[in-house]
């Protein structure tokens, strides 16, 4: 839409690079068939695809095997076939307090209908988790611990590599969600001791929406979320062992994952580590900027502490949703108000009466959109002070 600022990237980004419009577009034109369903020339472009799209994101991500990733409709899906094709009845779950719904709703599930155990790990304001409340809740009994990589309210930063350490000392396995840290931030699979990986296509990894995928280590065989073709091994009666096949029946959004391995192009090429310097710059200036705006509070990290592009605040006692329909009315800026489908993140930043406003940064967002986001806070908290 021209002229719109855009701060809700960590929801969907935008604008995508041209290279992802044009790879969708190429695929509808000339081999829009279904991938791994037929031996003729368009079909077998289209898994040619799919599987140069699974090298890039393994290339990525530090994964040995690109068949070890099966492609997902976003990261709920991939959330959904990790935890309900690992967790046992009698297992116990560790997860924290500021987990996303597509986590807390299938774990709150398996506990009402399977009985499982579960402990949530209690964070501070800014959203920092002790190393020693997971060796703490660790029992004999403790099959998984689920973490996010980076807060999707705060922006705060999860100390992965460590959680992983701790959960391997253990025997636990560690699942993480990377809804806003793909294409962010720097994942490596193994060095990271990492599992179970979920993410998401159309947030950093700029692809469009309906992509995302998981990884699943080697030794991990999860219980499959969907039953069907997959266009391989038709006359056995159960679901194939063979990866990627056994978590992929149904015809694959081809389309979306021509785009999506695009996105995934762009990102190496432009390097995750710029990208989050980037973003991290931004970041810095945004709140910054709304820091100096009396009557403003800011939720998660403090200035000058690492976190992805994520800056949630609220303006004196207003409702977010009134600071959110404002910005987009009178000033074209587009975030996101409300809980953002993690209450009992926002319980322990103290806004669950109030949610709050989510200005979130892109790699595409310019400083003068930052500047006017601030500008425009600062106009609306005006009013709200008299």
């Amino acid at each position: 839409m021209k002229g719109v600022m855009y701060f809700d990237q960590a929801a969907s980004s935008w604008p995508k690079p041209p290279a992802v419009m044009d790879a969708m577009m190429t695929c509808m034109q000339e081999y829009a068939a279904n991938p791994g369903r037929g031996s003729h020339q368009m079909a077998v472009k289209a898994s040619r695809v799919l599987f140069e799209t699974r090298k890039n994101l393994a290339r990525l991500f530090g994964i040995k095997n690109p068949n070890d990733l099966s492609f997902a409709l976003n990261t709920t899906h991939a959330l959904n076939q990790a935890i309900k094709g690992f967790v046992k009845p009698g297992d116990h779950v560790i997860c924290t307090n500021i987990e996303h719904n597509s986590v807390r709703r299938p774990l709150e599930h398996l506990k009402a209908t399977i009985g499982i155990e579960l402990t949530y790990i209690r964070n501070d304001e800014e959203g920092n988790i002790q190393l020693d409340a997971f060796k703490k809740a660790l029992q004999t009994n403790t099959s998984l611990v689920v973490v996010n990589h980076s807060s999707n309210l705060l922006g705060t930063i999860m100390p992965v590599a460590e959680i992983g350490e701790i959960c391997r000392a253990h025997g636990a396995k560690l699942l993480v969600d990377a809804a806003q840290s793909a294409g962010i931030l720097p994942i490596h699979v193994g060095d990271m001791n990492i599992d179970m990986l979920a993410f998401p296509g159309h947030k950093g990894l700029l692809g469009p929406q309906g992509t995302g995928g998981l990884y699943i280590h080697p030794d991990i065989d999860l219980e499959p979320l969907l039953h069907g073709g997959t266009g391989s091994q038709s006359e056995a009666i159960h679901q194939p062992k063979v990866r990627p096949d056994r978590y992929e029946a149904g015809t694959q959004n081809t389309v979306g994952i021509a785009g999506l391995n695009e996105g995934v192009k762009f990102v190496i090429a432009e390097t995750i580590e710029k990208i989050h310097a980037k973003e991290w710059r931004q970041t810095q200036m945004l709140m910054e900027g709304l820091l100096g705006i009396e009557g403003v509070t800011i939720l998660g990290p403090a200035l000058g502490q690492n976190k992805t592009g994520i800056v949630s605040f609220n303006v004196n006692n207003a409702d977010s949703s009134e600071v959110a329909f404002i910005l987009d009315q009178s000033f074209q800026i587009a975030v996101r108000s409300g809980y953002h489908c993690t209450p009992l993140a926002h319980e322990s930043a103290g806004t669950l009466a109030s949610g709050a406003v989510r200005a979130s940064i892109g790699y595409f967002t310019t400083d003068e959109e930052v500047e006017a986001l601030v500008y425009a806070v600062k106009e609306i908290q005006s009013q709200y002070a008299k």
